[in-house]
């Protein structure tokens, strides 16, 4: 499923998740955050990653670089979520077709 991508200006932020503007510009220089690139002094990013960013940085005090760890992490447990619901499937798949109750599809994940 797709996450939902939204265009924020810096100031949005501030009202929205309590960033700064200059925080947010140092979000973007360490790339955690990504600037759109067709609207000055604005982001094009998933309303819950920045949400997140700014949870971590305001309630939980954690620096710059341990921000990009966390982040870093997290990215990587929802890819290991998605391969164990596809190896799931596969494995109900194959179940099925072992008992013979229907086909073997190869799905492309």
């Amino acid at each position: 499923m797709e996450a939902a991508i939204i265009t924020i200006t810096f100031q949005e932020c501030g009202v929205r998740y309590g960033l700064s503007e200059a925080e947010v510009r140092e979000f973007v220089q360490l790339g955690l955050l990504h600037a759109a690139p067709d609207v000055p002094n604005a982001l094009r990013e998933e309303p819950e990653h920045v949400a997140r960013l700014a949870r971590l940085h305001q309630e939980l005090g954690l620096s710059k670089d341990s921000l990009d760890v966390v982040l870093n992490m997290h990215r990587q447990l929802e890819h290991l979520q998605r391969e164990v619901r596809r190896q799931r499937a596969r494995v109900r798949q194959l179940e099925t077709f072992l008992g013979g109750r229907g086909p073997l599809l190869d799905f492309d994940w």
